[in-house]
């Protein structure tokens, strides 16, 4: 038994708790309670999984957990986030090393610059003159023959006008038998609506507006989760242990209202007929969440 599990351990006892007794206010199972007591962590779900549960545990005895974690810090296996700051040095270290070649860009950049500017005077220059050159000569080549294209042109005009005369009838009828017939007006879709009725600790409220269907999907991505949903009058419609990559749905149509308990909302995605909720909580603010879904599929707006 480690310092801390003995700690944990002696408070709970102070304030009369069983083991059975703490896995009902913690939701958190008694092989794992009596895992964190014994410090036998390699039985945990993950090294996440230690520390959220150990921070559940002190809140229930009446401990603060951010202290225990600094008193006991060997005793607490460190998670995937605390050996990011290590791997960050090393990537600040090689943005370093690439430093100079960025510089030796920038010294050559104005120069190409400057080529490149040249380059568009001068073909702006050549574009000019190309252009009032081939002007005048057009000027020459028709003063000569202006008196024969003036005649030529009013009998082009009479012709078209005469032929335009003809073809409009024919054309109207074409476009009025081609015009396409208007599409009946489509009934307005509605809308699917998710809000936040209200917020407390680590358990919000959102009302489900704008369906008559509720279809929930529980995904697990990064890592292991525990999940469960408990319908409108208390019982479990399921709960679940998901590995890395799993997913778990459920109808819940006919539900007035679903309470969804994430042991790990870092890890687990939540869709609501395939849209994905986004957790009002932060998850590193609350790693495990109650989220209550509040629904009526017969009042869609």
């Amino acid at each position: 038994m480690t310092e801390l599990g003995n700690r944990l351990k002696e408070a709970r006892k102070e304030k009369g708790i069983s083991l059975d007794d703490l896995q009902e206010m913690t939701k958190i199972q008694k092989r794992y309670l009596k895992n964190i007591e014994e410090g036998n962590y390699d039985s945990m779900p993950g090294k996440f999984y230690v520390r959220a549960f150990i921070k559940q545990y002190a809140e229930a005895v009446g401990l603060d957990p951010e202290t225990l974690f600094e008193e006991y810090q060997s005793d607490i296996p460190r998670t995937e986030q605390e050996e990011f700051p290590e791997q960050l040095s090393r990537v600040q270290t090689s943005s370093k090393r690439a430093a100079p070649d960025t510089f030796k860009m920038m010294n050559v950049l104005p120069r190409i610059l400057v080529v490149a500017a040249i380059i568009a005077i001068l073909f702006l220059l050549w574009f000019v003159v190309y252009k009032l050159a081939g002007h005048n000569t057009k000027e020459k080549l028709n003063s000569g023959t202006s008196g024969n294209v003036s005649v030529q042109k009013d009998n082009v005009k009479s012709a078209e006008k005469v032929s335009s005369g003809k073809n409009t009838g024919s054309s109207s009828e074409k476009n009025a038998a081609k015009a396409p017939k208007k599409p009946e007006a489509k009934t307005k879709k509605t809308t699917q609506k998710l809000e936040t009725v209200s917020s407390s600790g680590y358990t919000t409220t959102y009302k489900l507006a704008g369906t008559n269907q509720f279809k929930l999907e529980l995904k697990a991505n990064g890592g292991r989760s525990w999940v469960q949903v408990k319908n409108s009058d208390g019982s479990t419609n399921f709960q679940q242990l998901l590995n890395d990559g799993d997913s778990r749905t459920a109808d819940l149509s006919k539900q007035k209202q679903v309470t969804i308990t994430v042991g790990n909302t870092v890890n687990t995605e939540v869709y609501i007929n395939g849209k994905k909720l986004k957790y009002h909580i932060p998850t590193s603010k609350e790693v495990r969440q109650d989220m209550i879904i509040q629904f009526n599929g017969s009042q869609t707006k």
